[in-house]
Parts: structure tokens; sequence; C-alpha cells
């Protein structure tokens, strides 16, 4: 894992090389593209003066706390509605037509509800990582191998320890996948959610240096976004090896 990232980083090093070569030679106009020196320059006096940390703060504890009611939530529905084939014809039905609304869409409907704030990022970043973990959940949990069950059954397993040492370690594989999934799509959202929302957080401090034509400080706060995103990924890629070490990578 960590060559392929040693490998990404040398093309992302080409990149900002051309780019730079690009703003010392004013191909590229810097009130538009700032050079990526700038950008560095901008980034580490945010860090040291401004309330970056403070942006940063109030994202990720926005993302972690709906991402972990939306675990709690959608993890259990979805190994019982893949479990249970009968119940999942009541639910499903309303979670397919739900699925499809896209996170964003949701945002007058949450100011509405929870005003400008944490309530309402906890509610988009919730329903946002919710329909990812449910769906793999769902499907892990619909897709184990009858003949394992056949064989526990045969030598008189219960109920109980076929939930344990079947369903769930069959099932886990899938409810990581849909947690990367859930919490990348999470971390996108509240990003939207903070442009219009909040008064606060990495979204917030976009939009207010875009109205103040400071584009050095906005591409700072996309550098920051994607290296957060980047690390959340690699946490979880870490989390996924540590209970699933029969899985390969």
């Amino acid at each position: 894992m960590f060559k392929r990232v040693r490998k990404g980083l040398s093309v992302l090093i080409i990149i900002l090389a051309f780019w730079q070569f690009g703003s010392d030679f004013k191909l590229i106009n810097p009130l538009i593209m700032p050079a990526p020196l700038d950008v560095l320059k901008s980034l580490f006096l945010m860090l040291l003066k401004g309330p970056l940390l403070v942006d940063i703060w109030s994202s990720t504890k926005r993302v972690f706390v709906g991402f972990l009611f939306a675990s709690l939530v959608a993890v259990p529905l979805g190994i019982t509605l893949g479990w249970n084939r009968s119940l999942s014809h009541y639910f499903l039905p309303v979670i397919e037509l739900l699925r499809p609304i896209p996170p964003i869409a949701w945002i007058p409907l949450a100011i509405l509800w929870f005003g400008i704030g944490d309530s309402s990022s906890y509610f988009i970043t919730s329903l946002a990582s919710f329909f990812p973990i449910f769906v793999n959940s769902f499907a892990g949990a619909k897709n184990v191998e009858k003949v394992y069950i056949n064989a526990a059954l045969s030598l008189g397993a219960s109920n109980k320890l076929i939930a344990t040492d079947i369903l769930i370690p069959s099932t886990l594989p899938f409810i990581f996948t849909g947690m990367r999934l859930g919490l990348g799509v999470a971390w996108m959202s509240v990003i939207a959610a903070e442009l219009i929302a909040a008064r606060s957080g990495l979204g917030y401090m976009i939009q207010l240096h875009r109205m103040l034509l400071e584009t050095q400080k906005v591409i700072s706060g996309m550098v920051v976004i994607g290296s957060i995103g980047f690390a959340m990924n690699l946490f979880m890629l870490y989390l996924q090896k540590k209970f699933i070490p029969w899985k390969p990578d």
C-alpha cells in the first residue's frame, strides 16, 4: 500500500513542478491559480496565525459524529434486512426511494429543521454515510455462503453461534468497504454543507476567502480537505487490515 502511495506522490511532485514552472514564467494567471509555493506559504501562515486548526476540528468533528451515528444504525439494520428476506420486503422500498436523493439536496430542510450550525451538519453527514454503509452491510449479509450455515446447523450450532462465527465474519469485508465509502461521502458532504449552513469549518473558510478573492487561501483549504480525506481512507484501510487479517490487500 505504501509503495503505491510513493508512486502517487512522485506523479504529484511532477504536476506541482509544471505548475510552478507555469507560474514563474507567467503562463498561468496568479490571481486565478496561485503558484504552489505561494499556496504553501499561505497554508503555513494560516496554520500559525489563522483559525485553520479550529476549522479543521469543526469539520472533522461533524464528520465523525455523523459517521458514527450512521454506522450504529446502518450496520445492524443492513445485516438484519440482509439476513431476514421477508422483513427486507417492507423496508427496502423506502430505503431505495430515499437513497438516490443527493445529501446536498437535504441542506435546505436541514437548515429549516436544525438551523445553521453543527446539528444540520450532523444530519447531512449521517444521511450521506448511511446509505453506502447500509447497502454494503445488506449485501454482505445477503451473500453469506449457505454451505457454511448448513454445515453449522448440521453440527448443532445455535442461532447466536451462527451470527457470531459465520454471519458477522463473512459480512465484515463488506461492512468495511461500506464504511470507507460512507466516510468519504460524509467528508465531501460536510464541506458542501459548510459552504451554506455553517459559520465555521473548512467549507465555510473556503467560501469566506472566495468572497475576499484570496485564491491562495481557497486552494490551501482544498489541499487540507484532500489531505484529511486521504488520511481518513488510510486509517480505514489500517482498521480493515487489523479487524480482517484473513482478507488480502
